[in-house]
């Protein structure tokens, strides 16, 4: 089931945020993230806030319809609260967006519109199963404004695919790429996931030129994280499968970094490599600690230092904004250090680091130490990873840290 999000203070029923929140809006980079929460088949490994139809069943307000009528009301409130100002990026993820028919998509984009200016040259990027796409799909999407497709293509090797329960055959893949650069998408990424139970070097070498084959601009990959309450962590908890080995991980995420880079990638974040001109912009909003909104149930949103999550159930969350109320389940409100720290944790994982001035002079007094050990560049201004310091990232922030 969905992981559980922290506690949190009590969330306005209004939705309104704080004056200092508000005060930069418009002037800082804005984001909308648009959460379906819908899945045809739950995947042994995950921990989102997704529901399948069986799950969901007949109960009022969770059918397609009240979803797409809450996800509006929220853009209403959204608007409300921050006002008309111009977007940057949207990002309908989930679950499976192109589980909803494709003019339902578009509409949403739309709405979107409707409520927020797109800046010029806005990334408007859908995630989608290749199994849930077709060529008349994806050129609706390209019609309404969509930009940016990322394909979850996890693994080329079927018996991997089979133990992290995904549904769609290898192939399909290479045919929805296809589609998507024929209907007009400017970007097209895919999604790998690298040291499933089983899987060998072999296999993950496979995925590697299985998606380099298809001249991706953008690849995702990501260390599979057996994670509490999945079908896969009771699988591997009652012995059937063996728990992911950490020095496995490393081979595979080193042999990414080879083959990506020699195909013309570049890492541009721990888990994320591109062509120049294609890294995803809404992904960096995230790193950069931009502002943005998340729309949908358990969606979380950022503005000006205030973080709130959504209630986690489709028939909750609708039933909060058919009843005019935010459907925010709680929130916390950032200090002027936690805000740092977080800076910190988030920059360290993009390749060009982060400002040396945003660290404490004690924290500035244990870099050398860092670059020592091969973990850390040092230049005049700026704190930057090494290729081994990506891979250790969480343990980097921990030395470097007060």
């Amino acid at each position: 089931m969905p992981s559980t999000p922290p506690e949190g203070e009590p969330a306005p029923a209004d939705g309104s945020l704080p004056a200092a929140a508000l005060e930069g809006v418009g002037r800082r980079p804005l984001s909308l993230y648009v959460h379906v929460p819908f899945c045809a088949s739950r995947c042994g490994y995950c921990d989102f806030n997704t529901y399948t139809a069986a799950e969901l069943g007949a109960a009022p307000g969770s059918s397609q319809d009240a979803y797409l009528a809450a996800a509006v009301a929220e853009l209403d409130l959204a608007r409300s609260v921050l006002g008309p100002h111009e977007v940057q990026t949207v990002f309908f993820g989930g679950g499976t967006p192109t589980l909803l028919p494709a003019p339902a998509l578009a509409g949403l984009l739309a709405a979107v519109r409707d409520r927020f200016p797109l800046a010029a040259g806005a990334e408007v990027t859908t995630e989608a199963n290749p199994e849930s796409v077709d060529p008349a799909y994806l050129e609706t999407l390209v019609a309404a404004g969509f930009t940016r497709l990322s394909l979850g293509m996890q693994s080329a090797r079927p018996g991997v695919l089979a133990v992290l329960e995904r549904r769609h055959t290898p192939g399909r893949v290479a045919d929805v790429v296809g589609w998507a650069r024929r209907a007009g998408f400017g970007s097209v990424s895919v999604d790998l996931i690298y040291g499933s139970p089983t899987e060998t070097i072999e296999d993950w070498s496979a995925s590697l030129d299985a998606a380099l084959a298809l001249a991706p601009d953008h690849v995702s990959a990501y260390s599979l994280i057996v994670e509490p309450g999945t079908r896969l962590a009771a699988r591997i908890g009652r012995g059937e499968l063996p728990f992911p080995d950490d020095d496995f991980h490393a081979d595979c995420y080193l042999l990414a970094e080879e083959r990506l880079t020699a195909a013309g990638l570049t890492a541009y974040e721990v888990s994320n490599w591109s062509r120049p001109g294609h890294a995803s912009r809404h992904n960096l909003a995230y790193w950069l600690g931009h502002d943005w909104w998340g729309v949908g149930p358990g969606a979380h949103s950022h503005v000006g230092g205030v973080r709130w999550w959504n209630v986690r159930h489709p028939r909750d969350y609708g039933a909060r904004l058919a009843a005019g109320e935010s459907p925010a389940q709680a929130r916390e409100v950032l200090d002027a250090d936690q805000r740092r720290v977080e800076r910190v944790l988030l920059e360290l994982r993009l390749s060009q680091g982060l400002p040396l001035d945003l660290l404490t002079a004690t924290e500035r007094a244990r870099v050398p130490a860092l670059v020592a050990e091969g973990l850390l560049f040092a230049e005049p201004e700026r704190v930057r990873p090494t290729l081994r310091g990506r891979l250790l990232a969480d343990g980097v922030v921990r030395d470097l840290l007060d």
